[in-house]
């Protein structure tokens, strides 16, 4: 939600909600991994799914920030949280299977 306000206050300190944003984001992403790694995928860390861990992050930031203003745009008569929703839905279903192809169980089993 905090995207959804910067993009309708551009001209209030933008910059301040885009390193607030990037802070919370890399913050989240450190133990996202691990707990991805252990729960989601049940393998150990390591370098070959950290950099695919951090290209599905990148993908999923970049497909949050083109598509909101657009689905905004486009959809003007609907509530902007549920194309809000929806926006966060999609990248994270494409995050996850992005994630599948770098997190394999048989490589790198965690026992």
């Amino acid at each position: 939600m905090a995207a959804l306000y910067f993009f309708r206050q551009p001209e209030k300190g933008a910059a301040l909600y885009y390193a607030a944003f990037g802070i919370g984001y890399v913050m989240e992403m450190i133990p996202n991994y691990f707990l991805s790694n252990w729960y989601t995928f049940g393998t150990r860390p390591n370098w070959k799914n950290a950099g695919g861990f951090l290209f599905a992050r990148a993908i999923n930031v970049v497909i949050q920030f083109a598509l909101l203003p657009l689905m905004l745009e486009a959809f003007s008569q609907w509530r902007n949280d549920l194309i809000s929703m929806f926006v966060i839905f999609l990248a994270g279903c494409i995050n996850y299977l992005i994630c599948l192809l770098f997190f394999n169980k048989k490589d790198n089993p965690k026992s």
